[in-house]
């Protein structure tokens, strides 16, 4: 007997061709509205965002507070750090150049502040300059040092007979040269169809699958569920497979060398990616001394079940 399993927090209203709900990298993809921020939520932001991302913040807020405080030497007079250029381009360069060599505390010697006013500014500048480095020093400890798994899902689905039955599969791999230990699976399948009142519902279930952990993980593994008695898609045609509103949510573990620690990491599938009578071509092969080599640009090639 298929038995669902209750919500895991994405909700059983849904409509027609519903987006997914967690992006192939496994980040949301929930609008969220309303939402109340504070400051804390600036170090989370801060680590998890993209390294160009990352970087170009770094780069134009350095640029902004040497732009503004440029403009300040100017406003207080040139005169206080350096003489004056006659326009007003070469004055700003000048503030301009004189604030990130305070900004950073290079300090070269060319230009120093002679007035009051422009040591006090230089004074403070010097601090902002710190405290800043200081939180980029942080962040870029944050980023480095926090545990993420480097797993590749294929792109694709297949359906195909197996042992007599037939079976949903996806494969998968370690994106790093260290062995995955003891990675664990577990796929939730999210089907979206009317319910006797005309509105979309979601229907979620666990799947068993062939093996949901093994010992280690040097290559490929590929995720077999048997659709049998006991599989919420036994009693779908293959061509009604095809056609379904369905996702596949996956949660995944191991233990990885390079932190030692549990890592974990999300994926989902769109039954769009579905492939039927096809099987994954193998990505492992050997060399002539013997070395195991393993093509990533395999993982997601299939051919025609002959």
């Amino acid at each position: 007997m298929v038995r669902k399993t209750k919500d895991p927090g994405f909700g059983y209203k849904s409509i027609h061709d519903a987006k997914d709900i967690i992006n192939d990298d496994g980040s949301s993809n929930v609008i969220h509205i309303n939402r109340k921020k504070s400051i804390n939520d600036l170090y989370t932001y801060f680590v998890d965002i993209s390294w160009w991302h990352f970087f170009l913040l770094i780069i134009i807020s350095y640029m902004v507070i040497n732009i503004i405080f440029g403009l300040v030497y100017v406003t207080i007079g040139i005169e206080q750090i350096t003489k004056p250029k006659g326009t007003f381009l070469q004055d700003f360069l000048n503030g301009f150049f004189f604030s990130a060599q305070t900004l950073t505390t290079v300090g070269y010697g060319g230009i120093a502040p002679k007035g009051i006013t422009a040591n006090f500014v230089a004074a403070f500048e010097a601090m902002i300059g710190l405290l800043s480095f200081s939180f980029i020093t942080g962040l870029l400890y944050g980023r480095f040092s926090k545990p993420k798994a480097k797993i590749k899902f294929s792109d694709n689905l297949i359906l195909r007979k197996f042992k007599k039955e037939r079976a949903l599969m996806f494969r998968l791999m370690n994106m790093r040269k260290t062995v995955m230990i003891e990675p664990e699976i577990k796929v939730t399948l999210s089907i979206s169809e009317k319910n006797k009142k005309g509105a979309y519902v979601r229907n979620f279930f666990n799947l068993q699958l062939e093996r949901d952990k093994i010992m280690y993980l040097p290559t490929v593994w590929t995720v077999v569920h048997v659709i049998d008695e006991k599989s919420p898609l036994y009693n779908y045609s293959d061509d009604e497979i095809e056609k379904l509103d369905a996702f596949l949510y996956i949660l995944i573990n191991y233990h990885e060398e390079s932190f030692a620690q549990k890592v974990y990491q999300i994926y989902s599938y769109d039954f769009d990616k579905l492939e039927t009578n096809v099987k994954y071509v193998s990505a492992a092969s050997f060399d002539k001394e013997g070395y195991t080599v393993l093509d990533h640009d395999h993982l997601s090639e299939v051919e025609k079940i002959t």
